[in-house]
């Protein structure tokens, strides 16, 4: 059984297939028979986690089993408490509503690398920096939820799911490392 901690770079996309006109994680990883346990847009970049074990991939992606979901998230515009508030609260995106989140304006994360292509600056509009941590993670989700409250998002790094984070699993973009399965907590137990 395997666990892989993989960095996706942007606009790279999230599958095995070729695409016509994309990179895709086979252009990055060479291991028969691995799945991703989620996804990211290919315009998000940052940590997706990958095995051979279809129980495991379950566990770690199925909202039922509420792995914590860290995004760092570049939005246009500064935030204000009331955004804040909004972002943490229950939010309408009209198809759903959202599950009460953590969120904080944080200053840029130091360790982050930089973005190819830069992401696009307006020269009288600031950028600020957002940390949401999510128990579920619904289609564009994050970007929806920015939007709503006036705060585009210009670029979505996903750092951490569950134990596992970018921070500490220093990894750059296309880079992964398999991790031992029996100190990540997801492995099953037998009984």
């Amino acid at each position: 059984m395997k666990l892989i901690l993989l960095n996706k770079p942007f606009n790279v996309m999230c599958q095995f297939s070729a695409h016509p006109t994309r990179e895709t994680l086979a252009d990055y990883l060479d291991i028969p028979n691995i799945y991703p346990a989620g996804r990211l847009d290919a315009d998000s970049e940052g940590l997706i986690l990958l095995t051979d074990d279809g129980k495991l991939q379950n566990r770690i992606s199925h909202p039922d089993h509420k792995q914590t979901k860290t995004y760092l998230v570049q939005v246009e515009g500064t935030p204000t408490p009331d955004a804040l508030k909004k972002l943490a609260a229950p939010l309408d995106l009209g198809d759903f509503v959202t599950q009460p989140c953590m969120v904080k304006h944080i200053h840029p994360p130091g360790w982050i690398w930089d973005r190819h292509p830069p992401i696009r600056q307006r020269e009288n509009i600031p950028t600020s920096w957002l940390c949401i941590m999510l128990s579920e993670g619904k289609n564009r989700q994050v970007r929806r939820m920015t939007a709503a409250v006036g705060l585009p998002t210009l670029r979505l790094i996903r750092s951490s799911i569950g134990g596992f984070s970018l921070e500490s699993h220093p990894l750059l973009p296309g880079e992964w490392q398999e991790v031992d399965i029996k100190a990540s907590g997801l492995a099953s137990k037998k009984k």
